[in-house]
């Protein structure tokens, strides 16, 4: 009898020690670190992000949400040292990629850490990896918006386009926004110049004050670089669509739409995932119809 209670007191003492154990690690914040090409506060690719996570972590409580975020990280080299020190810390829940320049550094170092989730956009391809989850938008929705209002309020008949490199979602917007404009008015002379650069602002107000040289009364663009061109409207008298983050404060009276991307429509689906033991392999596409995308004046 005495070996029998002592057996019983040892398996609820187990018992009760697996629960503390349990309710400590539910009670550790969920943490991601996240190294991005440009600035938070970009009105752009890195600020949509920043936004994003700033939302996840109002919705679960600073308790239950921390992250670390890397701005300005344009240089890949630099890029591959940070993604590889917080895969080592062991530290992190989810690690994040921001940027399609990103990805060959995280196809090679995702497999050194398959017990780590890594997510990286804007792109779709998860390299075939359990432990990476890819991210991207499907701007060309809110390009074709954008597009079709620009030429209806165009009086000149022209519009000038912003591109910085002719890739991922940057072109989709571009692709849309030329699709939706000639949808609304076939006539409509579109103007596009990839200026082969996401950062380079003197090169864009170059580009922006061409096409209003060229008789150009709207105007659109991508990536950080466009609050050289946002300035180039407003100067000038010219309407501005812009994506990826609201531009409305920047671009004052100019601003017309802008397509917000909302990235914490992914993000609580890979933290929901990696919750349930799922720490990658799956795709995300931002659009309209799921919320990821918004159109906002």
């Amino acid at each position: 009898m005495k070996k029998f209670r002592l057996m019983m007191l040892v398996l609820v003492l187990l018992f009760s020690l697996s629960m503390l154990t349990a309710v400590t690690a539910q009670d550790e914040p969920f943490r991601v670190a996240v190294v991005s090409p440009s600035a938070i506060n970009d009105l752009a690719f890195s600020q949509s992000m920043y936004d994003a996570l700033l939302t996840i972590q109002a919705e679960m409580g600073e308790a239950n949400f921390v992250f670390d975020f890397q701005e300005g990280t344009f240089v890949v080299d630099d890029a591959a040292v940070a993604l590889r020190d917080w895969a080592s810390s062991g530290n992190y829940d989810l690690i994040i990629a921001h940027g399609s320049q990103y990805g060959s550094v995280l196809e090679q170092l995702a497999p050194e850490f398959p017990e780590v989730s890594f997510a990286w956009g804007t792109d779709v391809n998860t390299f075939g990896l359990d432990n990476v989850f890819a991210y991207t938008a499907a701007a060309d929705q809110g390009g074709f918006v954008n597009g079709a209002l620009a030429a209806l309020s165009s009086e000149s008949g022209i519009i000038g386009v912003v591109g910085p490199v002719e890739v991922g979602d940057a072109k989709a917007y571009v692709d849309g926004f030329i699709a939706g404009a000639k949808a609304a008015k076939p006539d409509i002379e579109i103007q596009v110049n990839y200026i082969g650069s996401f950062s380079d602002v003197p090169l864009a107000t170059e580009a922006a004050n061409t096409f209003i040289a060229n008789g150009a009364d709207v105007l659109t663009g991508s990536a950080q670089m466009v609050v050289g061109a946002i300035a180039v409207a407003q100067e000038n008298g010219a309407k501005w669509f812009g994506t990826q983050s609201s531009q409305s404060e920047l671009a004052g009276d100019a601003g017309v739409l802008f397509q917000v991307y909302h990235w914490e429509v992914v993000l609580r689906d890979i933290i929901a995932s990696i919750g349930e033991g799922k720490l990658g392999g799956e795709s995300y596409t931002l659009t309209l119809e799921n919320g990821g995308l918004v159109m906002e004046t």
